[in-house]
């Protein structure tokens, strides 16, 4: 697989959406650690919100399929959900527009964007015990994939790997953001929501790509 067309996307979409929802209590659970346990519940509003408004989406462009998603969650999600997750599908889409489909290297630059929104948004950096715990580590696979010139799949497989023990080292982690970081060193032991839902998203992506390409 060379590369993923604006079907790819709007389909990833459509399983962020299912995966969202289905994991919308364990998100929470997660969140009631060492957050206000509410973290699922927003993500899953503003992601209800984008199916609801799919008809009035456009589909045949990456860049402003992502931006319409991007303001759907900032509208729509609550909490600091939905500015950080917002922020991150406008900061995507503007390096995509007018893109119906990205390469590998195009991919990691998305990614890099979506970074970018995050961080501008929240002024989080790696190792604050965030989302980007997650999605740098990700970010940094496809890179490094794209130099490599490997086959998309192969690049996700390993950049869900690389979010995945992301998210894991956020237990190791005590929290500098959000309402987590009062309980400084009690918020170890704990996954952060966020990073943890990168990686369980990523993972059904890559999941759903492989099964369309078999």
């Amino acid at each position: 697989m060379e590369t993923l067309c604006a079907q790819h996307v709007v389909e990833s979409m459509n399983t962020v959406i299912d995966t969202v929802i289905e994991n919308e209590d364990y998100f929470c659970e997660l969140d009631s650690a060492a957050g206000d346990g509410d973290f699922g519940s927003s993500l899953a509003n503003g992601f209800r919100a984008i199916r609801d408004n799919w008809s009035g989406l456009e589909k045949g462009d990456i860049g402003a399929f992502m931006e319409g998603c991007g303001m759907i969650m900032m509208e729509k999600c609550g909490g600091a959900s939905g500015p950080i997750w917002g922020s991150a599908f406008r900061r995507g889409g503007r390096f995509a527009k007018g893109k119906e489909a990205m390469d590998l290297k195009e991919l990691a630059e998305f990614f890099q964007a979506m970074v970018n929104g995050v961080q501008k948004m929240g002024g989080a950096q790696l190792g604050d015990k965030t989302l980007l715990d997650a999605l740098i580590p990700a970010t940094e696979s496809l890179k490094q994939s794209a130099a490599a010139q490997e086959d998309v799949l192969v690049a996700l497989q390993k950049s869900v790997e690389s979010a995945e023990k992301g998210a894991e080292k956020t237990k190791e982690i005590a929290a500098t953001k959000g309402r987590a970081q009062y309980l400084g060193d009690r918020s170890m032991g704990y996954y952060d929501a966020g990073a943890k839902a990168v990686a369980v998203i990523l993972a059904a992506i890559y999941q759903d790509l492989v099964k369309e390409n078999n």
